[in-house]
């Protein structure tokens, strides 16, 4: 019987992708946590990761010349990096800080929202018109959103506000990320986009983080453990990766499948490593509504772009020798292709993906595959 190996690689980086994710968010979870590891600054520990892959971005460009640098201009890093970078922050920022708050189940269950508030934020930027299925749909997700924070038996108003927040600075992100890179015909590699975010988005996150956590790091018995917050970080870089790999590997019904499987692992996880994250009969009614919603918007997007002809055809391994490779020669600022079409991504990712993880750009040729619904990038 012979053994598809591009097929085995792709569902390899599948796993790796799932592992990754649900592991950063429990890892920073465990961080950030008052009952574990007790080091309650979400900012800082975001900045440590930016810090770290913006470092490890360098090295890879100017030491080890994986890739080539992008010739960057003045207008380009202020029209498109600065405020793509700004969002990007904030929604670290918020993702980080709800799990201060609230439990990482529950956390797992508001993403849903995610569809949502890009949706909502796609229509006032212009990128997406109001349509009656799909606003039936985002009703069907938010009712279901709704049931669930009813039956969270640990309820918390910050918490869920911060997280709130941090899903609609994602969605703004990736509008923006559409408005102005994929309409330009601009995109940047996984490893020339770290270059040039994470820096911008460490010196975005210094304000909050001098007014905010700074005194009271001064004041606060800290127990800062070298191995934990390299590892920490090293996990997030890695994440970042695996988001891209994936991208380049499958098509956006197999990230999708992939990103609700993610979830519910996660939540289950949780539940596990964590106690006080129990969760109630009505939190799992409440998600399974939003998830039905979710399920469906993903499949009109999915229909939409088939029909304009934007969804290639073709079997995973026929697909992987033609996509989404870094070539070190050549340059990290490439035109768009014929693939292009309805818009950014979650989370975000995440991937979501939810990418729920710290991805600054997908190339602008592979947002239309995956629907908005599943990029949120609060890796965190």
């Amino acid at each position: 019987m012979l053994i598809n190996k591009p097929l085995l690689l792709t569902y390899l980086y599948l796993l790796i992708y799932i592992l990754l994710s649900s592991g950063v968010i429990l890892f920073n979870k465990w961080v950030l946590s008052p009952k574990y590891f007790k080091f309650p600054f979400p900012i800082t520990l975001t900045m440590i990761h930016m810090g770290f892959s913006g470092v490890v971005a360098f090295v890879l460009i100017h030491v080890f010349k994986v890739v080539a640098p992008v010739k960057m201009t003045f207008v380009i890093y202020t029209t498109y990096v600065l405020p793509i970078s700004a969002f990007f922050a904030a929604s670290l920022w918020f993702g980080n800080t709800a799990y201060l708050h609230i439990s990482v189940a529950f956390i797992q269950m508001l993403k849903a929202l995610m569809p949502v508030a890009t949706f909502l934020m796609a229509v006032v930027c212009g990128t997406d018109t109001l349509r009656c299925d799909v606003f039936l749909n985002m009703v069907l997700v938010s009712v279901g959103v709704v049931i669930s924070s009813y039956g969270e038996i640990h309820f918390n108003v910050v918490g869920t506000l911060y997280q709130v927040t941090g899903i609609f600075a994602e969605a703004l992100r990736l509008v923006l990320t559409q408005v102005l890179l994929q309409k330009k015909g601009l995109t940047l590699n996984p490893i020339t986009s770290l270059y040039y975010i994470a820096p911008c988005s460490f010196l975005f996150l210094f304000v909050p983080w001098y007014l905010l956590e700074m005194p009271a790091m001064e004041v606060s018995q800290i127990q800062f453990n070298f191995w934990i917050f390299f590892s920490n970080a090293l996990c997030a870089l890695a994440l970042n990766f695996s988001i891209f790999l994936v991208i380049g590997r499958t098509g956006a019904v197999t990230i999708r499948v992939a990103g609700v499987l993610k979830d519910w692992i996660l939540i289950a996880l949780s539940t596990i490593i964590f106690p006080e994250s129990a969760i109630t009969g009505l939190n799992i009614i409440g998600y399974a509504i939003a998830l039905c919603g979710v399920v469906m918007y993903n499949y009109l997007k999915v229909k939409d772009v088939r029909a304009s002809n934007q969804l290639p055809t073709e079997t995973i391994p026929e697909r992987t020798s033609k996509e989404w490779k870094l070539d070190k020669k050549s340059s990290d600022l490439y035109p768009n292709n014929n693939n292009g079409g309805n818009g950014p991504g979650n989370n975000g990712s995440g991937v979501n993906v939810n990418v729920d993880e710290e991805a600054p750009l997908i190339p602008s040729s592979r947002l239309s595959h995956i629907g908005r619904s599943q990029l949120s990038t609060h890796s965190n």
